[in-house]
């Protein structure tokens, strides 16, 4: 068996909208015709809390695919100013929000119990216009949403080999930044994290062996597995990898932009930043050689992201353990290249047609549960009832 990521074929069913005269595609799918489409077309469940759960009409796979976004486009119309990170998010909203995951995590291992048979994933990636604001894509929808998405392991087995060079891909290994030149002091940073739930795994042990994915990346298990996700302590320690992240991230970029530059303001984590990273020659030397890079070489500087832009799941590895991990975000914004599945989206109705009716199953027998919890009330489409 050849190890690689693969490269999976996913059929759709085009979306009927059309993009107006002289507005181009990113700034449509911002738009609140776009949104609607969500709602009216392809919503599934919605609370007083504005979280959306709905069917992905472009979506990874035709097995289990679904997504929930936090829909302030009604009540915040400035899309920069919009949530974008769980650590932006009211905690009331949060607490249901951590609540539809469990639920959602839960059902996708109950349904697909053999981790030799399917990949588990779910998570989120940051939505920040951190690429230039000329790029295309940027800032797309621009509003907190993650996936949950099942694949058939045999697919990918079946899949050809993805180009190694797909930029979506650069995430970790040699192509990865950060490790490349910081691989210790980025573990070490994390190890200064007071986790209970979450426990360090090797990078050997995090990897799916089909596709060598995750790349030398920090891993939690999560010890309890689905149980664990019951416990709100686990949802405070994904949310301090998260800030763990930021702030190495944050630091690093204020370091290249500015030489001996002060802690960040409103860092999470001030102490280990001074001790661990602002005192360490691996970490400086690093922020140097990416400057004198900015200063000479305006398409490297160009494509440099200021802020924190990231990719933070959890998902089921090899042995049926629940892991989580965290990476900078490259170039592409699709979170399944974290674990070396590359999704190449084809129109073809038909095809998607025969994988449709098994797949919104599951979608409105999770969806009742969900309801069942008082976690929202179920949409009306011409898709599927309100009940």
């Amino acid at each position: 068996m050849q190890i690689g990521p693969r490269e999976i074929v996913t059929p759709f069913r085009p979306i009927p909208l059309d993009v107006p005269e002289g507005m181009k595609p990113n700034e449509f799918f911002n738009s609140t015709e776009n949104l609607n489409d969500l709602v009216n077309n392809n919503g599934l469940l919605l609370n007083p809390e504005n979280l959306l759960l709905y069917r992905k009409a472009l979506g990874h796979s035709n097995l289990f695919d679904t997504s929930i976004i936090y829909n302030t486009s009604k009540i915040i119309l400035n899309p920069l100013g919009r949530p974008v990170r769980r650590t932006q998010v009211p905690d009331h909203v949060k607490h249901v929000w951590n609540r539809m995951n469990q639920i959602l995590i839960d059902y996708m291992v109950e349904k697909y119990p053999d981790p030799s048979e399917h990949l588990i994933l779910a998570g989120e990636a940051s939505l920040d216009a951190t690429w230039p604001l000329t790029s295309p894509g940027v800032p797309s929808i621009r509003m907190l949403h993650n996936h949950f998405i099942v694949f058939d392991k045999k697919t990918m087995s079946d899949a050809p080999l993805a180009d190694s060079d797909n930029p979506n891909l650069t995430d970790g290994g040699q192509h990865s930044l950060f490790q490349a030149y910081m691989r210790d002091v980025y573990s070490e940073f994390f190890d200064t994290l007071h986790l209970e739930i979450l426990k360090p795994v090797s990078i050997g042990s995090s990897k799916i062996e089909l596709t060598g994915y995750p790349q030398g990346l920090p891993s939690w298990e999560i010890q309890g597995g689905v149980k664990a996700l019951k416990d709100i302590k686990f949802w405070q320690e994904y949310d301090e990898i998260l800030k763990g992240f930021i702030d190495f991230y944050r630091t690093f970029f204020t370091q290249v932009s500015s030489r001996n530059a002060p802690i960040p303001k409103d860092s999470y984590f001030p102490e280990q930043i001074e001790r661990k990273l602002l005192f360490n020659n691996d970490f400086l030397k690093t922020a140097k050689k990416v400057r004198d890079n900015c200063i000479t070489d305006v398409t490297y500087a160009n494509a440099i992201r200021w802020q924190p832009a990231f990719k933070q799941l959890i998902y089921r590895n090899d042995e049926g353990k629940l892991i989580v991990t965290i990476s900078q975000n490259s170039i592409g914004n699709a979170i399944t290249e974290l674990l070396g599945v590359v999704v190449k989206r084809v129109p073809d109705a038909q095809a998607y047609e025969k994988d449709e009716p098994a797949l919104i199953a599951q979608l409105l027998e999770v969806r009742q549960r969900l309801i069942e919890a008082d976690l929202g009330d179920g949409i009306e489409t011409k898709y599927w009832p309100r009940d």
